[in-house]
């Protein structure tokens, strides 16, 4: 988000800015970045003046996809396997599952931006 929010002024962030920003230890976000920047999500560009932007649209990048860079896909086990009881409860973590990638998928970087200025305009309205 931080770098989708800088987007439009063609801005680089260091990852010890968005590290500093977001509570995120820096070595945590530098392999982050480095997965992302391998998966084509982001750019990096060396040098003093160097940082990360966005590859591409904000708009343009699901949360889905993005998750998927960073956490992969996990094995789902066999549903035909174990005991009715088990195959109930795994049926019912496929459902959470779909909603879950639905939402996902139909969520962009940008939404999320939208999302959280939303709220700091109510926050700012609220205030005066």
């Amino acid at each position: 988000m931080e770098l989708a929010d800088v987007q439009s002024s063609g801005e680089l962030l260091q990852v010890a800015e968005i590290a500093a920003r977001q509570a995120i230890p820096e070595r945590y976000l530098e392999q982050m970045m480095t997965s992302l920047r391998r998966s084509g999500f982001v750019r990096s560009v060396r040098g003093a003046r160097g940082g990360y932007t966005l590859s591409r649209p904000a708009a343009q990048i699901s949360l889905a996809d993005v998750i998927a860079c960073l956490d992969g896909t996990a094995e789902q086990p066999d549903p035909a396997q174990g005991s009715n009881e088990l195959q109930v409860i795994r049926a019912l973590g496929d459902e959470l599952r779909l909603r879950r990638d639905q939402l996902l998928n139909s969520t962009s970087l940008l939404d999320l931006l939208t999302e959280r200025d939303a709220r700091l305009q109510a926050q700012a309205m609220y205030f005066i």
